[in-house]
Order: structure tokens, then C-alpha cells, then sequence
């Protein structure tokens, strides 16, 4: 026969088990300062243990502050409903998650329809249903720097003081674990950019301090001033490269969403490489589709792209070669194929192309630069719904191809 005190032994069991849950998480989050998997070790288990449906994290932007999705799990962040929730800036008024990070307090709210805090853009976005939510502050060294939300108890429950307690003991080792990771990623890219900007500086540097040496001629120093121009506008060029991959990496990139004629932008874009084509002997052809080309999306984004794959093609080209752009259109679908005659790029290089800083090894003495340029054309791709795909054939040349959705 089952005692009085067998559901407060029981009750004590399950917290002891959701503490020890806790205290693993906690390790492995001091194991790693990969920010990626640390998110997904604590989405997964504030989901596990308050046995909810979903959960998000979101960060404080100290510029605007406003607060916007770092994380989220569940139905709501599938596939493309991730990338439209990584666009939502959550308001501090007139949100759950707003109202935590100001009060820095819990937020129970077991049906958000009787709940005039309730933020449901992002529910709109992701065609996700939020019934109810537990929001608690992430606080780090007394300073809030975000919420952990999860949605939706289970059986629609309503929420317990034990989820509100288990939630507050995990977010607390979140935020340190977030700060630390972020702090580490900062430090690294910090290292990288320094590293790349040292170069044009170095030569803007000592070029100057040239030019004020007496007994130079005057033919030498026109060609200090010209190479201190053009080390100087590569500067100008990478700290641009930095600023827009670091707007991309955050998630808060905001793209305009209108009609944009592709065809347009094609011809825009062979118009305006053409003088730098002229200058290698690169001809510059295009095959352009009878069908409409408008796809959703910013206009001077996407011609940002595809003057970045062409530029790429003609100095990565032959003399006297070719780049041609190629339009298609099947299946609700647009592709543009940026095609040369070029260097062509080894196989092993061509599933590192995307990363950051990356160069293919050999080509840097043909062109100077971030490394940042094809991460950033992917990047921006991707925030319209597409893909950037790439082949080559050493010695041949090298394709690269951006997918986009039709308008509908």
C-alpha cells in the first residue's frame, strides 16, 4: 500500500534527477566554447526537462535594444522558418521575452491569447502556434543579456514551480556558458582581421615615410602615392568585407522583400565589369531566358552577388578568356550561372571555398583579399531562399551558380 509520503518521495527524485541533469549540462558546456553546440545542449535540455515543445534563446542588442532570435528548437525553427525567425528583432514593449529581460524576473503565461505581452510575429512567420511559455532572464555577472524561453507544456499543462526553478538554475549556467563562447569567437575573428588588415597597412606605412625621403625622384614618387592608393582602397574594400560579414554572422541583416527584374540586374552587372573585363581581354557573354525573371528579394544584395562571382571571374581568368552569365528558368526556379575559362579550383578546395578567410592555396600572389567575399555571396543567397553551388575543373575553369525562388 502506498504510503502519504510516496508522491513527495517521488517529486523529490524527479528534482534530484533534473538537478543532476543540470550539473551534466553544465559539464559539458565548460567542455566546449563551440557556440553552435552549446546552444543546441541547452535547448535540449530546457525542452527535456519542463517537457515542452519548443524553446528559444534570444540576446539583447545593446544598439538598438531590441532582442533578437540567437537559438531556437522545435516546429517553429525548421528548415527556412529558422532563417525567418534569425530576421525578427523581438521588441522590448510587447513582448514576454522583453518584459523578462527589463524586470529581470521569471514570466509564466500558460495561454498567451489572455496575455497582451505576447509578441506573435514570430508565429506568423513560421505558421507555429505558441499556447503558452515560461520565459526566464539569462544574467550574467548582474547584467541581463537575454531570455530562455520554452513553449508549450506538454498536454497543455500549465507550467510548475519546479520548471520555473529548474529553468532559472540552468539559465543561469547558459548565460556564462553563451558570454564565454561569443567572447572566444570574437577574440578569434579579432585575431583574423587584425591579421588581414596588418598587410595594406604595412604598405600605406612605409610607402608614406618613403615618400618624405629626400633625393627621390619624382617618377618614384608617383608610383609610392599610386600604390599607397591602391593599398588604401583595399583597405577601404576589406573593412567593408568585415562590417557586412559580421552584419550576415549576427542574423540582423535587414534585406528589403520586393520585385526585383533579374534580367536587370544581369545586364547591370556585365555593364558595369565591363571596363575591368576590358582590361584583361576577358569577353563577356550572357544567355538570357525569354521567360520573366522576378524573384522576391533586394535588388542591391543580390547584384552585389553576382558582381562578386563575376569579378572573381574575370581576375581568376586567362588572358583572352571567357566568362559567360547563363540564365535559366524550370520549375518555379532561376538559376544564373557565372561560367569562366579559368585557373579552375582543385577538388579538395571546393567544400572549403564558403568559409571565412579562405583562399585556395596558390592564388594569392594572382589576387588580394578578405577571403570573405564567396561566404558573404552565400550568405546572402541564402537569406533569399536559395543556393550558391559551385564546379570546376582544373585548368578548365570554374561555374558557380545562384538559385532562386520565382515570385509567385
Amino acid at each position: 500500500m502506498e504510503s502519504e509520503y510516496s508522491p513527495i518521495i517521488r517529486l523529490q527524485a524527479q528534482k534530484i534527477a533534473s538537478l543532476m541533469r543540470v550539473l551534466e549540462v553544465t559539464r559539458q558546456l565548460n567542455e566546449t566554447l563551440n557556440l553552435e553546440n552549446q546552444l543546441k545542449l541547452i535547448q535540449d535540455a530546457s525542452t527535456q526537462l519542463t517537457e515542452t515543445e519548443a524553446g528559444s534563446i534570444f540576446l539583447r542588442d545593446a544598439k538598438t535594444d531590441e532582442l533578437f532570435f540567437l537559438s531556437a528548437t522545435g516546429a517553429a525553427a525548421e528548415g527556412e522558418k529558422g532563417e525567418r525567425l534569425k530576421k525578427i528583432l523581438v521588441p522590448m514593449e510587447g513582448s514576454i521575452a522583453g518584459w523578462v529581460v527589463q524586470n529581470g524576473k521569471p514570466a509564466v503565461v500558460n495561454d498567451v491569447r489572455h496575455d497582451k505581452r505576447h509578441f506573435n510575429q514570430a508565429d506568423a512567420e513560421t505558421e507555429f502556434q505558441t499556447r503558452s511559455i515560461l520565459a526566464v532572464p539569462l544574467v550574467r555577472r548582474g547584467k541581463i543579456i537575454g531570455a530562455l524561453e520554452v513553449l508549450n507544456k506538454k498536454g497543455d499543462h500549465p507550467f510548475t514551480d519546479e520548471d520555473i526553478e529548474i529553468l532559472t538554475t540552468l539559465a543561469a549556467q547558459a548565460a556564462v556558458s553563451i558570454e564565454n563562447a561569443r567572447l572566444f569567437e570574437q577574440s578569434d575573428l579579432i585575431s583574423e582581421v587584425v591579421h588581414e588588415l596588418r598587410t595594406p597597412m604595412t604598405s600605406i606605412i612605409g610607402y608614406a615615410k618613403m615618400l618624405n625621403m629626400p633625393g627621390i625622384p619624382d617618377e618614384s614618387k608617383a608610383k609610392f602615392a599610386e600604390t599607397i592608393y591602391r593599398e588604401a582602397s583595399r583597405l577601404g574594400k576589406m573593412v567593408n568585407d568585415f562590417l557586412e560579414w559580421a552584419r550576415l554572422e549576427s542574423g540582423r541583416l535587414r534585406l528589403e522583400e520586393k520585385p526585383v527584374d533579374m534580367r536587370q540586374v544581369i545586364q547591370d552587372t556585365a555593364a558595369i565589369i565591363a571596363p575591368q573585363a576590358f582590361e584583361h581581354n576577358i569577353t563577356v557573354g550572357q544567355e538570357l531566358p525569354d521567360a520573366p525573371m522576378i524573384v522576391i528579394g533586394d535588388e542591391a544584395r543580390l547584384k552585389q552577388v553576382l558582381l562578386n562571382l563575376t569579378s572573381n571571374g574575370i581576375k581568376y581568368n586567362k588572358e583572352n578568356g571567357r566568362l559567360d552569365l547563363i540564365a535559366q528558368v524550370d520549375n518555379g526556379q532561376l538559376s544564373i550561372a557565372v561560367r569562366d575559362t579559368g585557373l579552375g579550383i582543385p577538388p579538395e578546395s571546393l567544400n572549403k571555398l564558403f568559409q571565412r578567410f579562405y583562399r585556395v592555396p596558390g592564388t594569392e600572389h594572382i589576387v588580394r583579399g578578405t577571403g570573405l567575399g564567396l561566404n558573404i555571396s552565400k550568405s546572402l543567397v541564402e537569406a533569399h531562399g536559395g543556393k550558391l553551388e559551385v564546379e570546376s575543373t582544373v585548368g578548365e575553369g570554374t561555374t558557380f551558380t545562384v538559385i532562386l525562388p520565382l515570385a509567385q
